[in-house]
């Protein structure tokens, strides 16, 4: 007896199978494509991804010593965006970042000093609990400083929480939503055609599917690491752009939303890494017709959260309306560069060159929310910084305007 089988690739399939009689049997089955060949095909130039990631478990494994720790101490380089990492073992569990031991690494490796003087010093400010290490063994955020113990020029957090604690009585709040793009290793949009682009923007946004949605893997890996370490993670979303994401951390009070952010930044690349895949903070990571990234600013202070608040909001938009310039050149560490690629009043951005504000305006410098607007109180949204800020210097930025009256 002879057998027939039709197949139709890359969907729901169906087979026919003659049989006995002239009643055919239908057989339907799902495509069976190993994720793991097909992620491989797509990052076949990322050493990371060629990697076995399951044998490190039984390494992680080993009982860890009840009176060592392993603390990882973390900080900002001298692009102002890149992060740079090393650990130390502790006889202790810290509860509190003055019971850390100040450290020292090679600040000429990371444009931070000379040869000749290269010691540059880390302050820890801020204790997580390791998501990837688990156990008691902690991530620590820390201060850099010069071999005189002044802070160094991408030190932004030193400045801000001095405003900061300025302005305490008003608890002022952020929000802030961080957009990224996965990349492979040829710096293409993960999953993007080689030789083409995909189909034009529209579908990708919160979507759901395999033809609208890339590398939700790694985003869930890292919701779920941020909200384990202690970041106020509050949230993430597919973006316009395929292959676009962004996650929300606040609302935090005063330097914490700074601090959370780049502990959250940093977890985002550690994850990517395992995955074998590159994250980028570009703000224009594609030109043209795409939607580029920001780091859209969500700022509340206590005054502005009462009955009436909205007389604050309204005020706090008219400071800023004076003070553009300065704010560009605080929302991206080349002093508004990188952002003119981004902000040209076009895809959902306004433009470098002027203020406007607007209830419910995605294309407007500062935006009300409509249910601000609606209840009268409540908080702005600052839309020009760019994915790659430092939040230390946008989160101060607005204090020194809207509070400190700078």
């Amino acid at each position: 007896m002879g057998l027939r089988i039709l197949v139709k690739v890359c969907e729901t399939n169906i087979f026919s199978r003659a049989v006995s009689g002239n009643k055919p049997l239908w057989i339907t089955f799902g495509r069976h494509i190993s994720c793991t060949t097909m992620s491989r095909t797509m990052l076949k130039d990322s050493p990371n991804a060629a990697l076995n990631k399951t044998l490190l478990n039984k390494y992680l494994d080993l009982p860890q010593p009840d009176n060592k720790i392993q603390a990882k101490y973390i900080w900002i380089d001298g692009t102002g965006e890149g992060i740079r990492s090393k650990t130390r073992t502790l006889d202790f569990v810290p509860k509190h970042p003055s019971e850390l031991p100040k450290w020292t690494y090679d600040g000429s490796s990371t444009y931070q000093a000379e040869g000749g003087n290269s010691d540059v010093f880390l302050l820890p400010v801020a204790i997580y609990r390791d998501p990837i290490r688990r156990g008691n063994n902690k991530l620590v955020l820390c201060e850099t400083y010069t071999s005189d113990m002044t802070p160094t020029a991408t030190n932004k957090r030193f400045r801000c929480n001095q405003a900061m604690e300025a302005v305490k009585s008003e608890e002022p709040w952020f929000g802030i939503e961080q957009e990224y793009t996965f990349l492979d290793f040829d710096n293409r949009p993960l999953g993007w055609p080689k030789n083409g682009f995909p189909g034009p923007q529209g579908p990708y946004y919160c979507g759901v599917g395999a033809e609208r949605v890339i590398g939700r893997e790694i985003v869930e890996a890292h919701y779920r690491a941020c909200m384990y370490a202690g970041v106020n993670i509050a949230g993430t979303n597919a973006e316009v752009m395929p292959s676009q994401w962004e996650f929300q951390v606040g609302p935090c009070v005063g330097i914490a939303g700074g601090d959370d952010l780049w502990i959250a930044r940093f977890l985002l690349h550690r994850i990517a890494e395992e995955f074998g895949v590159i994250v980028t903070l570009d703000p224009k990571p594609v030109d043209g017709s795409w939607n580029g990234a920001g780091a859209h600013t969500n700022f509340s202070t206590k005054s502005m959260r009462k009955e009436n608040g909205i007389i604050e909001i309204e005020k706090a938009i008219e400071k800023l309306s004076k003070q553009h310039v300065k704010h560009i050149q605080a929302y991206d560490p080349r002093g508004g560069k990188d952002n003119e690629r981004r902000l040209t009043g076009k895809c959902e951005t306004s433009s470098i060159h002027d203020f406007s504000a607007g209830v419910a305006n995605r294309g407007a410098s500062i935006r009300i929310p409509r249910g601000v607007a609606e209840d009268k109180k409540g908080y702005l949204e600052d839309r020009r910084p760019s994915s790659n800020c430092d939040p230390y210097s946008v989160c101060d930025a607005l204090v020194r305007t809207c509070l400190l009256n700078e």
